[in-house]
């Protein structure tokens, strides 16, 4: 089970590259929040938010702050408690990533990582349990698990797209890949949805997927200026999982 959360929460934290902030079709902001329903087959399994924090300050530069978190449910929550948090922050133009926390608590699994971006080095040092583990190279401009989400939401969508970017955990630096395969009509807590499904190139995710050689994977984003990730679905060696927007809230406009 924990794997099914965490592969539930962490699959809806990918994506692609970025593009100015000066873009007056900025889809997102601060004050935004998403609230998701997660599903292991038919079993409503727990739930998840996503919020867009109001903007901070990071080693003196104004920058963005994500916070997202995940939790079990009812019977699930009784035998299986997960309590998961993750925060990104990046520069104000979303191109790149300076800092992600994760904070697991799943069952008797209790991990806390941290990982800082040097942007004057283009360095990463990854620290779990208040120790530094990994220290990495990174290309110019990379992302956290996170915060590579907000930053393919700023791309217009038409089917046939494809796009990379890179993207790190700290202990390695991929190019994450995404293809636009269609646009259909996707049932949430908010209503019907016309939406584009992207899949998600997953074959650097050995540590979610290592049973599942023909794992699958697909998030549906809205077909209109503001992008919201709206449903994700995968299949996995004991079934499927699920995730479903259940309610949403547009940033604060000034």
């Amino acid at each position: 089970m924990r794997k099914i959360i965490l592969t539930a929460f962490f699959v809806l934290l990918l994506a692609v590259p970025a593009r100015s902030a000066e873009d007056p079709a900025m889809p997102f902001g601060q004050g935004e929040r998403l609230y998701y329903d997660i599903y292991w087959t038919v079993i409503h399994a727990g739930r998840a938010e996503l919020l867009c924090m109001e903007d901070t300050e990071m080693d003196g530069r104004p920058a963005r702050y994500f916070f997202a978190k995940a939790r079990t449910l009812g019977w699930v929550d009784n035998f299986y408690k997960v309590r998961d948090t993750m925060e990104a922050w990046t520069d104000m133009d979303v191109n790149y990533a300076l800092r992600y926390k994760k904070d697991q608590n799943e069952g008797s699994y209790h991990k806390k990582v941290e990982l800082i971006f040097d942007k004057k080095t283009n360095r990463s040092y990854r620290y779990a349990r208040g120790k530094l583990q990994h220290t990495l190279d990174q290309p110019e401009n990379v992302f956290d698990p996170m915060s590579i989400l907000f930053a393919f939401r700023k791309h217009s969508l038409y089917k046939g797209m494809e796009f990379d970017a890179n993207v790190s955990d700290g202990k390695v630096s991929v190019v994450g890949k995404a293809y636009v395969e269609d646009r259909e009509r996707v049932e949430t807590g908010i209503g019907d949805v016309d939406a584009y499904r992207v899949r998600l190139d997953i074959k650097h995710l050995s540590g979610v997927f290592k049973k599942s050689k023909d794992a699958e994977l697909y998030v549906w984003f809205s077909a209109d200026e503001r992008r919201i990730p709206v449903r994700v679905k995968s299949k996995v060696a004991v079934g499927y999982f699920s995730m479903t927007l259940r309610e949403y809230y547009p940033p604060a406009r000034s």
